[in-house]
């Protein structure tokens, strides 16, 4: 095992005037209207006790709440440690007696969100419940938890709070004493449910304190179901809730660092691969409907890039670079850092997007300021405090230049300022501020989009352009005035859809561009209380762009006076229309598209004499719907159920729900009170009887709206295995007046209801 010392990060990088700095100045503003008191509100309602103020709104209110003050510690802090703003320090140091206060009433060292009932059914042992997204009865109860674990100990790290520690070691404690009742088999059971970095909580008190109790315990929270096929090199990931999964590999790249095994190492380094090189999009981020699909996919769709993964994906990339500086590693932490975390962020209110839209044509939806508190406002939150993060790596006598960005490092003897207006302009320059002849081999980062060669002159005398394993390295003595001056040539290029080759990105360097479509039919906000509620707010026509010409500097071109502003030839049709590309970081409040469809004249030819297809009439016609067995999709739709089950078909890519016996499951869902609705229900072909137990089980049930039975359904099963779609006709009297129906799907004694795979209201056929 490795030797143990109390991890604290230096935090002496600081930026300096550019994006991220106006970015961060924005965050940290955030943080500040904050209400301490009504984050903590919910600690003292799960306690029985009389809040100070009312609790924020949105999953604030529901069982998710208490998430929201550990995020809020892990931002508020790292901020603080960034910019020494001691407004912040002084609620920190606030919000830190509160929950020691509440966590006073608690024999146990108990304090969270949400009463404790449900852990204590999970601590008794036995048959205790549990699925994918619920434990005792409780929403994701260790997932909530942990962000208050996390947002204590980045306290403790990054202000000295003791307090904070003394608070986090009786929750651990707690933790500790009732999960010993768990034999390890119920342990793991327990874990089926999302339980975040609760292995990553554990793992950062062993090295605090040296512990052993909690290195233990951070054992136990690694997820062995999902663990061990990656360790293996084993991709299981289709269909699995995406978010649920990366922390537990963060918190396995950390045991490998404390433990040195091999399991771990391998998890991590199979699992950065198959996500960066497989699953994800442009922007860096991955997911769809925060689940993973197919590998080498790339559907597209409003739900994809659920921020929160991109968020943790760069916190294990940190891991993995550390332990071989690779430059793959920070190439992809440049791409998600500029096109996905910065452009997550709305700039006029430092408002949080949950998920980031690849529809062409859709926009970028936030959270409101009171009402929304999603898993993306808490990281939004903590997204700012972070960019200063993987600028530099500095060991042993050796400096990494990883980013280009205007930032100030301080350590040792030496004071380094990097100045720079990157990307508007493709160049760095790296000034010795303080140094006194002292040795350092700089390695700077020779990134994958460059245009040519990286090239640095030292003091305008020496020229070095030759790398290795992808760094320029200069070794030498340094001094006060020394300066390094970087040429970093960026050139347009294309990136191409790993589903469909006819559907391309624009990049400038490591800049993804958007085609900035403008506010045409655009909803009245785009700053929303639920994420969900315009995903069916109908899309405009996005332009195919049609060109025989294949070199993209022939029909692209740099709009003069506009920095990283670009303009296309009239290639637009239908119509001969000229296109605007922006940085998508710098795209806020209007439509956009970030793919394409890209084709020569002779394939859009084609393209217009092909009907359209049933997806996309769908689509049009859609007001609401819902994808069964993924969390966010039925919370939304205020699902129940009995007797019924859910999973991921991986035949056809989807996943489902079903009930037996004196079963059901229904989902409230959106109509239109003054148009004939109708219902799509897409089931799966090969689903007939079913054997449970010895006994046969057919697939026959009603259909039903607001109790008024609307269809009956029979599946028999056949050879082709396929999805398909049923509709059912909704009588005008059950929607008269009525914005929301319950849908439900009832099985009977015997019977079993469903697959149910996909379910839309339409508003015509």
């Amino acid at each position: 095992m490795k030797d143990v010392k109390v991890e604290y990060r230096k935090q002496n990088v600081t930026l300096l005037d550019g994006i991220f700095k106006e970015s961060q100045e924005v965050g940290k503003g955030f943080l500040l209207t904050l209400d301490v008191d009504r984050l903590v509100a919910s600690c003292y309602q799960a306690i029985s006790k009389i809040p100070k103020k009312p609790l924020y709104g949105g999953w604030e209110k529901r069982g998710i709440s208490g998430h929201s003050i550990g995020h809020w510690l892990s931002a508020a802090s790292s901020m603080y440690a960034v910019t020494k703003d001691k407004e912040l320090k002084e609620k920190l140091d606030y919000a830190i007696n509160e929950l020691e206060h509440v966590q006073s009433f608690d024999p146990d060292g108990y304090v969270s969100g949400f009463p404790r009932d449900c852990f204590d059914k999970v601590f008794a042992g036995g048959d205790f419940q549990v699925s994918n997204f619920s434990l005792g009865d409780s929403w994701v109860p260790w997932y909530s938890i942990h962000k208050i674990y996390a947002g204590l100990i980045d306290t403790y790290k990054l202000t000295g709070n003791e307090k904070a520690l003394q608070v986090v070691l009786k929750l651990a404690d707690w933790a500790k004493r009732g999960t010993e009742n768990l034999s390890n088999q119920e342990f793991q059971r327990m874990l089926i449910c999302e339980h975040g970095g609760m292995n990553e909580a554990m793992a950062d008190l062993y090295l605090i304190t040296g512990n052993t109790d909690y290195l233990e315990l951070a054992i136990r929270f690694c997820h062995k179901a999902i663990l061990d096929p990656l360790s293996k090199g084993i991709d299981e990931l289709e269909g699995k809730h995406a978010n649920t999964q990366i922390p537990k590999v963060v918190g396995a790249a950390k045991l490998f660092e404390i433990t040195g095994e091999t399991y771990y190492h391998d998890c991590a380094i199979y699992f950065w691969d198959i996500v960066t090189r497989n699953r994800s999009y442009v922007i860096g981020g991955n997911s769809k409907n925060e689940h993973f699909g197919l590998e080498n996919t790339e559907e597209l769709g409003i739900q994809t890039n659920e921020t929160c993964n991109t968020y943790n994906m760069l916190k294990l990339t940190e891991h993995l670079f550390n332990w071989t500086h690779k430059v793959e590693y920070m190439d992809y932490y440049e791409r998600a850092l500029y096109n996905h975390i910065l452009a997550s962020q709305d700039p006029d209110t430092g408002m949080k997007t949950y998920f980031v839209s690849t529809q062409p044509g859709h926009f970028k939806v936030y959270c409101s300021h009171d009402d929304s508190f999603w898993c993306c406002t808490g990281t939004g939150m903590e997204n700012p405090a972070r960019y200063t993060r993987q600028i530099y790596h500095y060991e042993n006598e050796e400096l990494y230049v990883n980013l280009f960005i205007s930032s100030e490092l301080g350590f040792e003897k030496i004071k380094l300022k990097q100045e720079t207006t990157f990307p508007d302009n493709p160049s760095s320059k790296l000034i010795f501020e303080e140094a006194n002849n002292e040795f350092l081999t700089i390695h700077i980062r020779v990134p994958i989009w460059i245009s040519g060669e990286l090239s640095a002159k030292v003091n305008d005398q020496h020229t070095y352009s030759s790398s290795e394993n992808g760094y320029l390295t200069i070794t030498g003595n340094w001094n006060s005035g020394d300066v390094l001056e970087l040429s970093l040539p960026m050139e347009l290029h294309s990136y191409v859809s790993k589903s469909d080759s006819s559907k391309v990105s624009f990049m400038y360097g490591p800049i993804a561009l958007a085609g900035a479509l403008g506010r045409e039919n655009f909803p009245e906000t785009d700053i929303l209380d639920d994420h969900l509620s315009l995903n069916n707010y109908p899309l405009i026509d996005v332009p195919t762009l049609v060109t025989n010409e294949t070199n993209l500097n022939k029909w692209i071109n740099p709009v003069e006076g506009s920095s990283l502003t670009f303009e296309t030839d009239k290639i637009g049709q239908p119509g001969k229309k000229k296109v605007t590309l922006i940085p998508f970081f710098a795209l806020h409040h209007q439509r956009y598209t970030l793919y394409w469809d890209l084709m020569n004249e002779e394939a859009y030819k084609e393209f217009l004499s092909s009907e359209q297809g049933e997806l996309e009439k769908l689509q049009l016609l859609t007001v609401d719907q819902v994808q069964p067995h993924e969390q966010q999709s039925e919370v939304e739709h205020s699902m129940k159920a009995k007797n019924s089950n859910s999973g991921y078909l991986n035949l056809v890519h989807r996943a489902w729900r079903d009930s037996q016996d004196d079963g059901f499951f229904s989902y409230e869902m959106a109509v239109d009170p003054t148009k004939r609705m109708y219902l799509c229900v897409t089931y799966f072909s090969g689903d007939g009887i079913l054997y449970l137990d010895g006994k046969a089980y057919e697939r026959y049930f009603q259909i039903l709206v607001n109790d008024t039975k609307i269809g009956e359904q029979k599946l028999e099963g056949k050879v082709s295995e396929e999805l398909f779609n049923e509709f059912y006709e909704i009588p005008t009297e059950i929607t008269r007046g009525k914005e929301k129906v319950e849908v439900k799907f009832a099985s009977t004694k015997g019977k079993i209801a469903g697959g149910v795979y996909g379910l839309r209201t339409l508003n015509g056929i």
